[in-house]
């Protein structure tokens, strides 16, 4: 890889800093961990460790099974028939794949924001307390609370606090989306999962949600499956790279981007594949 490719990578990576995240508690964690749709292995005996408090990014051509590694983290891919899973994957060292775990509690823990905007066609108000409310809030101060704070952290209060009794469906793409992160985050989860979140929204809209990544990062385990390799340099502490179900290569950001270990990886980056 040439010098002048590898100090314009570098130079994306200037929010990063160098820091050890060996360091950092794993959050979830994968043995020889698999999924299968029938008899067709998607995600190939992955092991790695998300660490607490870190922004994880995933990156790799369509079909190569990190949407589907995303989704078994809160179990999403329980609701498609023929899929189920092999090996391990824990959460704060418990495994997540036990019969008796209660999957509700573990998507209460576990927050999504998906790749178009799924608002709810309530109002604003009653997006954000939905959650709340299954979790057994009725006191409408508390929920007021709730509703104001989820919204602050998802930086779109100003943009609709006189409005929160109306219909969340006439908001713009860009509103809706930053409507679903408040939404997870009102249920107070431990990670949050987010498939391609900006993928349908215009670049403005993408900065927005990308600067609110930034902000609760520390506070919240991000993983985020992006198919902008800009995005994931810019974003993310880590980044996992996965082709063909298999994880190729995971490590530091600014390392994977500018000294891969693997010649899959560099291939990927500089556009050779993918």
């Amino acid at each position: 890889m040439s010098a002048a490719i590898e100090m314009k990578r570098a130079s994306s990576f200037a929010g990063h800093a160098e820091e050890d995240f060996s360091l950092h508690p794993a959050h979830v964690q994968t043995e020889d961990f698999s999924v299968f749709y029938g008899n067709f292995e998607a995600v190939k005996k992955v092991n790695c460790n998300f660490p607490e408090g870190m922004v994880t990014a995933m990156i790799g051509p369509s079909g190569c099974g990190k949407s589907t590694l995303l989704r078994a983290i809160n179990r999403m891919n329980d609701l498609i028939p023929s899929c189920r899973a092999g090996g391990t994957m824990t959460f704060d060292g418990e495994n997540i794949y036990r019969k008796d775990i209660d999957v509700v509690s573990l998507r209460m823990r576990v927050g999504m924001v998906f790749q178009k905007p799924n608002v709810f066609p309530k109002s604003i108000y009653d997006n954000i307390a939905y959650g709340p409310r299954l979790q057994g809030i009725k006191n409408r101060n508390d929920l007021d609370e709730i509703v104001e704070s989820s919204l602050k952290q998802a930086a779109i209060w100003d943009e609709v606090k006189d409005r929160l009794t109306t219909n969340a469906l006439g908001m713009s793409g860009g509103q809706q989306q930053r409507l679903c992160l408040a939404r997870a985050l009102a249920v107070k989860p431990e990670i949050l999962l987010m498939d391609e979140p900006t993928s349908a929204l215009d670049p403005k809209a993408t900065t927005k949600i990308e600067d609110l990544i930034g902000q609760l990062r520390g506070q919240y385990t991000i993983i985020i499956v992006t198919h902008n390799m800009q995005q994931a340099a810019r974003v993310s502490d880590l980044t996992a790279f996965m082709y063909e179900g298999t994880l190729i290569e995971f490590g530091a950001t600014r390392q994977l981007f500018t000294r891969p270990r693997e010649k899959q990886t560099e291939d990927y980056i500089t556009g050779r594949f993918g």
